[in-house]
């Protein structure tokens, strides 16, 4: 099974509180690929109206709201879970968290029963772009070495509790970002 390289395991993109209003208002962003030639991610903690079980007409046994990933493909889901369950297109993140986009993956993922979230699209940037609007104060780095954040923290939670972990009151950030 495919092993993404983080050191540490995770990291997360953390929006600023200066991008409310925007796409990525109030974004955690699990950063799957980040290489010179560009970089992407999930967005873990957006929310959709729209169960799994309405995405999925010949699965009524999935459960859960499904949450948007991204603005790139969004008819391209992405399962997070936990336990691998064996089959082709697992990719371990870290002990813990692995992900898929193959359909087959997932329904043996709904029927192992474990915990799941299913993403759809992703986001992503292109060569330079995410180091760019790093500086512009777009974003906060935040490393983990567990998935705490995906499993222990509801969606709705986890911009605020990346912020507590890097101490960070989002009262005191100003737009603009480090200037050299």
């Amino acid at each position: 099974m495919p092993e993404l390289p983080h050191t540490p395991p995770l990291t997360f993109l953390v929006a600023s509180p200066h991008l409310r209003g925007s796409f990525f208002g109030d974004a955690l962003i699990l950063l799957l690929d980040h290489t010179e030639e560009g970089a992407a991610g999930l967005v873990i903690n957006q929310p959709m109206d729209t169960p799994v079980s309405d995405l999925l007409p010949d699965a009524p046994d999935a459960s859960g709201t499904a949450l948007l990933g991204g603005p790139v493909q969004p008819q391209v889901g992405w399962c997070l879970y936990q336990r691998p369950v064996g089959a082709e297109g697992e990719l371990r993140l870290v002990q813990g968290l692995l992900a898929t986009t193959h359909a087959e993956t997932f329904a043996q993922v709904r029927a192992s029963g474990q915990p799941y979230r299913l993403l759809l699209g992703y986001a992503g940037w292109s060569a330079g772009q995410l180091e760019q609007e790093t500086r512009d104060g777009a974003w906060l780095w935040l490393e983990e070495s567990t998935p705490a954040l995906i499993w222990d923290t509801p969606a709705g939670d986890c911009w605020q509790a990346a912020l507590d972990r890097l101490g960070v009151d989002p009262s005191t950030v100003a737009s603009g970002g480090a200037q050299a």
